[in-house]
């Protein structure tokens, strides 16, 4: 089975926690407790029709305070959901930061997501997705940045999917010959033992 680690990062009160609870619980907590230092869940996914993977879900306090525990979490994250509060701007200009700390710590193929939260609450909306789209380009994030609703649970697994698919195409390749994939740092197929020949693997 393959198994990735994802790292949520984000200021404080974004929803990262609320983020995961709904992923991994279906639960949606309004009064839900701040993160203490650090957390974590673990999720399977089905991929690829037939395909499971196993997620290894990491939550991290956005206070200050916490900050300095993130950079020895993030190495060897497959993928970093980088989450910003559509009602309050200033986490946007917050996602820097969190920026700066992956591209620093993790591995170059990590696969980066910027992810707007609470989108159920349109009147008291305070950034548009067009200015995350820019902030998306300018700092390399996978695609375009997809709005979620924790409470709604509008596109919560999408997010999960997107970043599970995400760290597939960027990580693994297709044999040509037997048609299995395996890891793109490797020279044969560990299934058929033919020559890689680089097919990437795509969903």
């Amino acid at each position: 089975m393959l198994k990735y680690k994802i790292v949520l990062a984000g200021a404080k009160n974004v929803g990262k926690s609320s983020l995961i609870a709904r992923y991994c619980d279906n639960v949606f907590n309004e009064e839900m407790m701040d993160t203490i230092g650090v957390a974590f869940k673990r999720k399977k996914m089905v991929v690829d029709e037939k395909r499971e993977i196993d997620l290894t879900i990491w939550d991290f306090g956005g206070e200050e305070k916490y900050r300095f525990m993130f950079p020895s979490y993030v190495n060897g994250a497959a993928a970093a959901l980088i989450l910003f509060d559509t009602t309050r701007k200033e986490t946007l200009d917050d996602v820097r930061n969190w920026v700066d700390i992956v591209d620093e710590n993790a591995d170059e193929n990590i696969v980066k997501i910027l992810i707007a939260t609470k989108i159920d609450l349109k009147k008291e909306r305070q950034i548009s997705m067009d200015d995350a789209k820019d902030l998306c380009e300018k700092y390399h994030c996978y695609e375009e940045p997809l709005g979620t609703s924790s409470k709604t649970g509008e596109n919560v697994e999408k997010a999960f999917r997107k970043a599970a698919e995400a760290i597939m195409n960027v990580r693994l390749q297709r044999c040509s010959k037997c048609g299995e994939i395996f890891a793109k740092k490797l020279k044969i197929c560990n299934y058929c033992g033919a020559d890689a020949e680089l097919q990437a693997f795509q969903f």
